[in-house]
């Protein structure tokens, strides 16, 4: 159902990959939007349980989109370094095909909230508990189950790694 990786050896493993998912800031949401053209949005999130946890307004245009059609593609870009000289970029991203649904249970909407909010700004429980209850009710969760992921690195970034595992097993 899913395209395999074209270039396998550039793949990383499905941990390496979810780690990417874990330690990002930002993500884009892709959703099939309005007249058939694709709807990319960049939107801060939370993983919860294996699920990535997106808060938004309750109206709009990806709102709208995920209603219509809930399969969605999410990508996280951890590694973004230009080498000028060398007319490449050493990245590494993972990304996400799934199923979005708007979360309607009011305690885990709750929880997801507290866990997006301590992403963000840890250890501030009061000031999270005073922003969560202000904006609540504007507030809908989306959720997306994951059905495929995957994650894929810079050639180079590869080389790098196998050159210190090569040389991490010598002992130099």
């Amino acid at each position: 159902m899913f395209r395999p990786m074209r270039r396998k050896r550039q793949a990383l493993s499905e941990a390496e990959s979810r780690a990417i998912l874990e330690r990002g800031q930002t993500g884009v949401l892709s959703v099939a939007g309005d007249n058939g053209y694709p709807y990319g949005v960049p939107v801060n999130y939370v993983m919860v349980d294996g699920k990535i946890a997106i808060h938004g307004a309750k109206t709009g245009h990806k709102i709208d989109a995920i209603a219509r059609e809930p399969k969605v593609s999410f990508c996280v870009i951890d590694d973004d370094t230009v080498v000028p000289a060398a007319y490449t970029t050493h990245f590494r991203s993972a990304i996400a095909f799934g199923r979005a649904a708007f979360e309607e249970d009011p305690d885990a909407v709750l929880a997801m909230l507290h866990a997006l909010g301590e992403k963000y700004n840890p250890g501030d429980e009061a000031g999270r508990t005073a922003e969560i209850n202000r904006e609540l009710a504007a507030t809908k969760l989306i959720v997306v189950t994951i059905d495929h992921l995957s994650g894929k690195e810079a050639i180079e970034l590869v080389r790098e790694r196998e050159e210190r595992e090569k040389h991490h097993g010598t002992g130099d």
